[in-house]
């Protein structure tokens, strides 16, 4: 069963809002009313009962006919609920708003459920091309384009581990399709999933020719053969992987192979909205606590508490700054990103003078962020999931908060919008208090 959190709280998850790629959950049921639209009104009351039922037997599946399968929302909102003391912190929540007149705080926990893939299928699809060199060093290229968010770094891990070499000696260039053609968009979270399993192709072939190259050399079998540290070691034997390197080029084996993937067990009609577009769905929590000023509309989040699932990361560290970042991002998304349009149609917004991302100042004072270490089902490279797009969901979780502070206002629907400005909230806060 699931924990019991108190009348209004947990449940305002449940209610699933299809949105194509991204699915996020935000009350129980479909509201009958506008004053229960909880979506809007923070899930402060008129709500299901507390405990969540048990899901039905079997797969279920989305609204386009996929089947959802190694569905783990259930246990990692619970263990969230859990660890960010979610019951504890709504009851203080309840006790400081009913003393203080001025300011209002709000708590919310949404999760996030997202699929991963490219809806147009082609795109699902990667090469590398890598060269080992007779002094052990590595050099690759692949399809994939490094903006900061640590795709190199993860692609070398890759290359430096099927070798069993130390990452130092790989070298990736710039993406450059004169060296590796007709590449797809990095997009879609999709970097490290299609060109890290390029990369692996491509070395494991090179891997192999080496291991035979030795075999013979040393009059034994290719499985006898193992690469790590390094080394190379050849049954009670041990060479270095830079003489390994060195040995086979002398005997004419070639050390340049070209690497190939494309995404498996994906098709989707586009026509028709039908099919398995993704090949998994990364998943992820948030609890958000925020505080706003009752008569200017200003607000500020207080906490964050995430849980994101990354499979079995391939690097923690890259991977825990995506989430912060993602989850900042978002957050501004729903809160301060307001496009303007003049009469003319006129985009108003259109420099950082007039559109308001947010800053490293609207991060939490309290940010803790953990990551869902199981690997993936899906056969990934390494049985990692993607980290990028997903965190940015739970940026929605800012939103619900200050929804649910605004609902503390008064008995009204306070309608709140996104973006939540200032303005937004404010407005929504006159709504509330005058049961409009």
């Amino acid at each position: 069963g699931k924990p019991n959190l108190g009348e209004g709280e947990i449940v305002h998850l449940w209610r699933k809002h299809d949105c194509g790629k991204g699915h996020r959950y935000a009350g129980p049921g479909p509201a009958t009313a506008p004053q229960e639209d909880l979506a809007s009104r923070g899930a402060a009351a008129n709500v299901a009962p507390p405990e969540v039922p048990e899901p039905p037997e079997g797969a279920q599946t989305t609204p386009y006919g996929m089947e959802v399968t190694e569905f783990i929302l259930h246990e990692m909102t619970d263990r969230l609920a859990e660890q960010a003391g979610y019951s504890d912190r709504r009851a203080k929540v309840a006790v400081w708003n009913a003393a203080n007149p001025i300011l209002k705080r709000g708590l919310a926990l949404t999760p996030v459920k997202f699929g991963i893939s490219f809806t147009l299928t082609h795109l699902n699809q990667a090469g590398a091309l890598v060269h080992v060199y007779q002094d052990g060093s590595i050099h690759l290229n692949h399809g994939g384009t490094e903006m900061g968010q640590g795709l190199f770094q993860k692609v070398a891990q890759v290359a430096a581990s099927r070798f069993g070499v130390d990452l130092s000696v790989v070298k990736i260039t710039a993406t450059d399709t004169g060296k590796v053609p007709n590449t797809s968009a990095t997009a879609a979270s999709s970097g490290t999933d299609l060109n890290g399993m390029a990369v692996q192709v491509a070395c494991d072939t090179i891997r192999d020719r080496i291991a035979d190259h030795l075999a013979e050399r040393y009059q034994t079998t290719a499985d006898q053969i193992r690469f790590a540290d390094g080394q190379v070691h050849i049954g009670e034997e041990e060479i270095s992987f830079a003489q390994a390197a060195a040995s086979a080029y002398e005997n004419r084996v070639s050390l340049s192979s070209t690497g190939y993937y494309k995404t498996p067990e994906i098709e989707w009609d586009r026509i028709k909205g039908r099919g398995r577009p993704f090949f998994y769905f990364a998943y992820g929590a948030a609890v958000t606590e925020v505080v706003i000023d009752t008569l200017t509309g200003e607000n500020r989040i207080l906490r964050a508490d995430i849980l994101h699932d990354a499979g079995a990361s391939l690097n923690p560290a890259l991977d825990i700054g995506q989430i912060e970042g993602g989850y900042v991002q978002g957050a501004g998304w729903l809160t301060t990103e307001e496009l303007v349009w003049d009469a003319k149609g006129s985009l108003k917004t259109h420099a950082p003078s007039t559109y308001k991302i947010p800053a490293i100042s609207d991060r939490p004072d309290v940010f803790n962020v953990a990551l869902w270490d199981e690997p993936n089902p899906a056969q990934t490279i390494y049985r990692s999931k993607a980290v990028g797009e997903p965190p940015l969901m739970l940026g929605i979780s800012a939103f619900m908060a200050l929804s649910d502070a605004v609902s503390a206002c008064g008995d009204g629907f306070g309608d709140l919008q996104t973006p939540a400005t200032a303005e937004a909230v404010l407005t929504a806060i006159g709504k509330a208090r005058n049961a409009l």
